[in-house]
């Protein structure tokens, strides 16, 4: 009977077991439970946006004019709604010089509202920590990045996604909050602990508040400043604290996908390491019915020949990050790799191995630019070995690479511990084109602008900017900010010098090696450069994300910002021995001097009579039998 008995206790349990199964996936066929994945053709991405005219403009609203104004990115889809969706790319462009760079770019989209107050708590694919800090703060669009290296734009060209040298950070909060500069402190101090990095020794010091530059790039009719914050760290030092938790913020982690060759032991030991997270509000359709949320986390990282310590121009995934690729993130709708070989026209210069028959042409940085595409979603690409290393061996050094049409440097100079001058210098490439750029400087307060002395020099002309904001700082409060339209003439370097003054600081402001010097954060120049072929506008699934992240509507242009070298200044500095000589020398005047004085005023002095003899102390004792007085 127990036998029988259990036999229907498992053949019930098992008819049970078949018919949930049934229900989930009849659920799941209706897409009512969980969301199915996009495929690689379901997201067709197309931006519009208003872009600076290169035209003379006025004086009062003249960066409004020529900043590029809220971009309107569509993401339209063919099929039903979804939820959420995941992308992965890795993008390696061979250098001239023999150093090769790798971008690496994950977004997700989902599909949800914070911004109408709704609370959510669900998170399946986008990281609850930043889904928390968007509806807490009420963020409308958060940039950070963290940087370790200066890119040389002169030597590797413009990157896919510029940041500057340490750690930098821009926010638009919503137009409900009240007090912004709370909510900024309170934000910065979260994402500090969120990415294990100093963002909560960002005050009013070292942030500011632009009046024309940082534009939001997602949908949104935000034209007021005042909810806008920019705050760099220039001497951020970028570590595998830094890297770890941004990894975790993958759908796959870094256990599948892309990120398997995140491998912090090869990224830093580089010429040239970047991670940044952009968040953005986007619309779905043309009509802008629903928004979903962008989450663009990158990743930029150039390998040096001579550093990586190899004896010839070959390079290799494993070579590059220790690491092979066997699968693609399960998470991913689309997951691939492109190689640029625009500058290897049938296979000249280097080759892949192996080779695809997968082209892609895209128009990147105002450069027709084609590239060899790898599907990881297919398990052809994988081969029989379930293992993807892909080869890059260079056959010829000949070759040159095209300078590009902007570029900027900065420095000080100066003699002497009390006044110098910051020059800021523009190159404009571009044969026969002028155009407008917008210059940001955030200077600190202890470096004391002497803004009259402002010059901008052009071809040995004075060229007279046609925009210029300017906020002075207050020691110990705030920041010197200045913001300038300036017209870059064709062919011409424009230089902008300013006069400053050294402040003394207290000694306890100084930092604990003072005589290094201390770091002044890059300038930014933002501006729409002439293309030098027409834009595509035709955006389809098959070019790479970075083309989307500054998109242009306008054929003739394209958007770009760079950033300058940050720099280092030295200010006055006393001798910190002299404290330690003072020390020691009133301690020892305490110690010996008021010490001895202390002694001898405090002490209690007893008088101690000696021994009496043997005779004298028998003689007592027999006085005392006798009750008679001792002697």
């Amino acid at each position: 009977m127990a036998q029988h008995r259990c036999g229907a206790m498992v053949f019930l349990i098992s008819l049970s077991l078949f018919v949930v199964a049934h229900s989930q996936d009849s659920s799941l066929d209706n897409g009512q439970d969980i969301p199915e994945h996009k495929n690689a053709q379901g997201v067709e991405e197309t931006t519009e946006q208003r872009t600076w005219e290169a035209s003379e403009v006025g004086e009062g609203n003249a960066a409004d004019k020529q900043e590029h104004r809220e971009p309107v990115t569509v993401v339209p889809s063919t099929g039903p709604p979804q939820k959420d969706d995941f992308q992965e790319e890795l993008v390696i462009r061979p250098l001239q010089s023999g150093d090769i760079y790798a971008s690496f770019q994950f977004r997700t989209l989902w599909e949800t509202d914070f911004i109408g107050g709704n609370k959510v708590s669900h998170y399946r694919l986008f990281p609850k920590s930043l889904g928390q800090v968007i509806s807490k703060f009420s963020v409308r669009e958060l940039h950070i990045s963290f940087t370790q290296g200066y890119w040389r734009t002169m030597q590797w060209g413009q990157p896919y996604l510029p940041s500057p040298p340490g750690a930098e950070i821009w926010v638009w909060f919503q137009d409900s909050v009240t007090d912004v500069d709370g909510t900024w402190s309170e934000l910065t101090n979260v994402l500090s602990g969120i990415f294990c990095a100093s963002l909560n020794f960002i005050d009013s010091t070292n942030s500011i508040q632009p009046s024309a530059s940082f534009k939001p790039l997602g949908i949104g009719n935000v034209t007021d400043h005042r909810f806008l914050r920019y705050a760099t760290l220039p001497r951020e030092i970028v570590c595998t604290e830094n890297l770890t938790p941004w990894k975790k913020l993958l759908p796959c982690g870094s256990k599948a996908g892309l990120a398997v060759l995140l491998k912090s032991e090869k990224l830093f030991h580089s010429s040239f390491h970047s991670q940044a997270v952009h968040i953005r509000p986007m619309c779905q359709d043309t009509h802008c019915t629903s928004t979903l949320w962008e989450l663009r986390q990158t990743l930029n990282v150039v390998f040096d020949l001579h550093t990586s310590g190899q004896g010839k121009r070959e390079w290799s995934l494993f070579k590059m990050f220790s690491r092979t690729l066997t699968d693609a993130c399960p998470l991913a709708s689309s997951s691939k790799i492109y190689v640029d070989v625009s500058d290897s026209d049938e296979g000249e210069q280097f080759e892949l191995s192996p080779a695809t028959p997968l082209l892609s042409p895209a128009v990147a940085l105002g450069d027709r630019r084609t590239f060899s595409v790898y599907d990881l979603t297919q398990q052809t690409t994988f081969g029989t070995m379930l293992s993807f290393n892909l080869l890059i061996r260079w056959k010829s050094n000949d070759g040159h690479m095209r300078r590009p049409l902007l570029h900027a440097e900065r420095y000080v100079a100066g003699y002497g511990l009390q006044t110098g001058e910051i020059h800021t210098l523009m190159y404009n490439n571009h044969p026969y084109r002028s155009f407008p750029v917008l210059v940001l400087d955030l200077v600190p307060w202890y470096l004391r602008l002497y803004i009259h002395t402002l010059t901008v020099t052009s071809k040995g002309k004075t060229n007279s900017p046609s925009y210029i904001h300017y906020e002075p700082s207050k020691d110990r409060v705030k920041s010197h900010m200045l913001e300038m339209l300036v017209q870059l003439p064709p062919n011409s370097v424009t230089e902008v010098t300013v006069q400053f003054e050294r402040a003394l600081l207290k000694w306890t402001e100084y930092t604990p090696d003072p005589n290094h010097g201390f770091y002044v954060g890059s300038s930014v120049v933002s501006s729409l450069v002439p293309s030098i072929v027409a834009m595509d506008t035709n955006a389809t699934q098959e070019h790479p994300l970075f083309n989307s992240f500054f998109p242009s509507k306008e054929e003739s242009s394209f958007f770009v910002r760079i950033y300058t070298e940050p720099l280092l200044v030295n200010l006055p500095t006393p001798d910190f021995s002299m404290p330690y000589n003072v020390i020691c020398l009133t301690c020892t005047v305490v110690a010996v001097g008021y010490g001895s004085l202390f002694n001898l005023l405090t002490r209690n002095f007893q008088i101690d009579e000696p021994s009496p003899g043997l005779a004298k102390r028998i003689a007592n004792v027999i006085r005392k039998m006798r009750g008679v007085p001792p002697l």
